[in-house]
């Protein structure tokens, strides 16, 4: 059934405050920031149920993120060095829900550990993916390789290799709309879910896009993206902690 959300939060690039009940923490290091516009029509039946696309000026966005996930860890345990520590690629949307709570919905997550991709998939219903995957940087370059394993489509991949140029001291409306995000909207076992977190501000580079080659986005269900991307942003990283959601919700990602 369609709803009207309610009037959307702010968008901030501080979070609103901390969450309660310390769930996850990791860090999120070396990131790759790809986004393409998009009509809210053709992403709003991929989203969950009670939520619609989060738009900015009447357009919403495609995202595809690459980066090193970094010693995930437990409550207030120690990040787990191998297990927890791997690179991953995501493609996301941007969503609210009937409470105005911005976040985002992952259509695939693909990450080079077998064990956290399964348990992932298993206990807590998100679209993890088992891929080869790579991220090497010569100087000022970054070059973020995926390949698919499994389940499929097998061989799905990409190639973004970027190169990084200066901070930006003030991000526009718009990169901050991209990049500070305190949330993410899922489904639990039917049940609608948002789980949030927490991180410093964002330190966000300029990044040219040296090679940007994948079939990613139309692997999740999207529309293949049209000519450049309208954003390229690279940041150094944040340690993130997440609170509890009203129910269970697996591993979150940037």
């Amino acid at each position: 059934m369609a709803f009207t959300p309610s009037v959307p939060g702010p968008i901030s690039a501080d979070p609103p405050g901390t969450p309660t009940g310390l769930l996850l923490t990791q860090s999120w290091l070396d990131l790759a920031f790809l986004h393409w516009a998009a009509d809210p029509a053709d992403v709003a039946p991929l989203l969950p149920t009670g939520t619609v696309p989060d738009t900015l000026h009447g357009r919403t966005y495609i995202g595809l993120v690459s980066f090193r996930m970094h010693r995930v860890g437990w409550f207030r345990l120690p990040g787990i060095p191998y297990l927890g520590t791997f690179p991953e690629t995501n493609v996301r949307l941007y969503s609210v829900d009937t409470h105005g709570r911005r976040g985002v919905v992952f259509r695939s997550l693909d990450a080079s550990r077998l064990i956290p991709v399964a348990v992932a998939r298993a206990a807590f219903r998100l679209p993890y993916l088992w891929s080869r995957m790579s991220v090497e940087r010569t100087g000022d370059t970054f070059t973020y390789t995926s390949r698919r394993r499994w389940p499929g489509p097998r061989g799905a991949s990409s190639r973004i290799e970027l190169r990084v140029g200066g901070r930006l001291e003030e991000p526009s409306e718009l990169e901050h709309f991209l990049t500070a995000r305190w949330g993410m909207h899922s489904t639990f076992f039917g049940q609608q879910m948002y789980l949030p977190n927490a991180h410093p501000r964002w330190a966000l580079h300029h990044a040219d896009l040296v090679e940007c080659t994948e079939d990613l986005v139309t692997a999740a269900g999207l529309p293949a993206p049209a000519g450049d991307p309208v954003s390229v942003l690279y940041s150094p990283g944040v340690p993130v902690s997440f609170g509890r959601p009203a129910r269970p919700g697996g591993i979150p990602t940037p």
